[in-house]
């Protein structure tokens, strides 16, 4: 009987001990985001579109006095993506309206699942209705872009034309980043979510946005503009790891239908992509959607909008 009772202290112990680490990651990662949302507090106003907060940022003309120009950033990304450069250099042609998808910066998630680019289409589009745009241009880089290809075939009439950036258009063959595989995972969510929130280091985050912007350089600037620490929160993370997991079933079913856009479509895409194949994504919406408008820029990465 000796040894149950050791066997029992060990086990006490050890439940102790991981009580201890998990309340410490916690209260990490609840000091980091609140740290985040100090330094990087929202930069717009919060709609209610059906019953989802939405974020949205405007810039640029006033309504009514310019076409409106709808913003949709990608993955891990929020709208200061599209406040660093782009914005203010459109900003006297259009106005502008810059979202959150859901789940990320400060626009609530749809559901606990990721929400589909359909479904993200459709809540951005009632958004923007809100707003007073019926018929924007959408433009969506990478990830957005997927989101505005749904926009565009799901709900025609209330878009004026489609740009996509870097964007996400037909299945592809590799498999999915082991990063989201674990943070996707109910496992990985729960254990390894908490755990790069509190302790991911500064180095790792700077690594990650050279391999966006590379072979350029991250803008100067950018990365305090930005503020990584808001795509590193809990919930952006789980909102984003389940996005990505579901995104190639998701482009699989919509892909068939890229022939049914009705509206002026522009293709930009940098040659040297290397997380957006331009030949598959690019190229191939040119071939596919009649009168699409195809711009390689040559030696240019996954970010052209800072370039």
């Amino acid at each position: 009987m000796k040894w149950i009772r050791s066997a029992a202290k060990v086990l006490v112990y050890a439940g102790l001990a991981l009580a201890a680490a998990a309340a410490l990651t916690n209260w990490q990662a609840g000091r980091r985001e609140a740290a985040a949302v100090a330094s990087h507090p929202p930069l717009g106003q919060t709609l209610v579109a059906g019953s989802h907060r939405v974020h949205v940022v405007e810039m640029g003309r006033p309504k009514g006095s310019a076409p409106d120009l709808v913003l949709i950033h990608g993955s891990s990304g929020s709208t200061r993506d599209m406040t660093f450069r782009l914005a203010p250099a459109l900003a006297e042609d259009f106005r502008i309206l810059i979202f959150d998808r859901p789940g990320l910066g400060y626009s609530d998630r749809i559901n606990g699942t990721g929400a589909t680019i359909r479904q993200q289409a459709a809540l951005l589009r009632q958004a923007a209705a809100q707003m007073g745009a019926d018929r924007p241009i959408v433009l969506g880089q990478s990830y957005g872009g997927a989101v505005a290809l749904a926009w565009a075939v799901d709900h025609p009439d209330s878009i004026s034309a489609l740009v996509t950036v870097s964007g996400v258009a037909y299945p592809w063959t590799t498999p999915l980043d082991p990063l989201y595989r674990v943070t996707s995972s109910r496992a990985g969510s729960m254990v390894a979510v908490p755990l790069l929130t509190a302790f991911v280091p500064d180095n790792a985050v700077s690594r990650s946005l050279q391999e966006v912007f590379a072979p350029q350089a991250v803008p100067e600037g950018y990365a305090a503009h930005f503020g990584p620490g808001l795509s590193l929160r809990r919930t952006s993370l789980r909102a984003n790891a389940r996005q990505r997991a579901n995104l190639l079933q998701e482009v699989t079913e919509l892909s068939p239908r890229y022939g049914e856009i009705p509206v002026p479509v522009e293709v930009l895409h940098g040659t040297a992509d290397d997380l957006v194949s331009p030949e598959l994504h690019a190229q191939g919406l040119a071939r596919n959607v009649k009168g699409a408008q195809l711009t390689l820029l040559d030696g240019i990465g996954h970010m052209p909008q800072h370039c």
